[in-house]
């Protein structure tokens, strides 16, 4: 199961292919361009051999998932169509608050997020653990969002939006994203196990979020910066 198609989808496709697997679930949270730019570069969905279901809801009631691939995979944005794809490719739509279930003993309950166009939450459970992704929201000051906070309840680990500070809020206000800060009071709040600082500033230098992540840590003790390639046991 993989979750959104940024530029790391190039890179995972590869895995995939090298594992042998063959059967891929991909959920959009929304079609910004920094979740869905890797899709065209996905190799899974140019194998025969290859069964992928793509999943949206973020666009309900206004555009399809198969319109929302085949509009981006096309000229001009993209050199060819979605027909030069000889993976099965089958398209999900759902509305949020439905509860997916894509294999057997997992279970996806979807929320809305507050982000500019829309965004979906999805909280993974399966054999008594779970995951709560959060990965485009922006916060109202002052007040905790109460879907936030129902998707991080007791999760094993949180996936969040930590793009600005609480200090640049205003100035970003708006822009669709949250705080680290913001975040790890969720995650106390909600009796979370682990914080993951998720969807980095591209400005920020590595030295900056290393700085971010000990502000966190001294926050929220489980708290870590999510980093490229990496992997988390839970």
């Amino acid at each position: 199961m993989l979750f959104d198609a940024g530029s790391g989808l190039r890179e995972a496709g590869l895995s995939l292919l090298a594992d042998g697997v063959s059967d891929v679930d991909l959920f959009f949270s929304h079609c910004h361009y920094d979740h869905i730019i890797g899709l065209p570069f996905f190799k899974a969905i140019y194998y025969p051999s290859i069964n992928v279901n793509i999943w949206s809801g973020h666009l309900d009631g206004k555009m399809s998932t198969r319109e929302m691939v085949e509009q981006f995979i096309s000229p001009p944005w993209f050199p060819v169509k979605t027909d030069i794809c000889q993976a099965t490719m089958n398209f999900r739509d759902f509305h949020a608050g439905q509860v997916l279930s894509p294999h057997e003993g997992v279970e996806i309950k979807t929320f809305t997020l507050n982000h500019p166009g829309g965004a979906i939450g999805y909280r993974i459970e399966w054999r008594g653990r779970s995951i709560a992704l959060i990965y485009d929201i922006e916060h109202i000051p002052g007040s905790y969002d109460p879907v936030s906070l129902e998707m991080m309840q007791g999760a094993d680990l949180v996936v969040y939006d930590c793009t600005y500070n609480e200090d640049e809020m205003q100035r970003f206000k708006g822009f669709g994203h949250s705080t680290w800060q913001h975040g790890t009071e969720l995650a106390r709040m909600a009796g979370a196990k682990r914080f993951a600082l998720f969807h980095h500033a591209p400005s920020r230098t590595d030295e900056q979020l290393a700085q971010m992540e000990a502000q966190a840590q001294a926050a929220f003790p489980e708290s870590f910066a999510a980093r490229d390639n990496q992997t988390v046991v839970i």
